[in-house]
């Protein structure tokens, strides 16, 4: 039989987890295909971080790109913009989105 420790059951609690709340200006920022910003002005870039292991057990790519989509939000949104189109892949917890706003 096999038993697993309280701290093996907490590190997999923990990468189920998502740290990032989105902020009230987040909220009004629409993730976009680039083809769909081809009549909006660009108004920067964003870096969004997260950590993509927590205690060498990975996290859910899935979970990992819904983080990393809710931080950019945030960013943009402090930024002024209203959409995000991503730019990079997701490399080691990190993705590159550019801020657009859209009529």
């Amino acid at each position: 039989m096999t038993r697993f420790s309280p701290l093996f059951a907490l590190l997999l609690f923990l990468s189920a987890c998502n740290w990032v709340e989105l902020t009230s200006e987040g909220e009004g920022v629409t993730l976009m295909e680039p083809a769909a910003v081809r009549n909006c002005q660009r108004v920067g870039r964003v870096t969004a971080r997260s950590t993509d292991e927590i205690v060498t057990v990975d996290r859910s790519s899935e979970r990992l790109q819904n983080e990393l989509v809710t931080l950019a939000r945030n960013e943009a949104g402090a930024l002024g913009g209203n959409a995000i189109v991503p730019e990079s892949v997701i490399q080691d917890g990190v993705q590159i989105f550019g801020v657009y706003t859209c009529p």
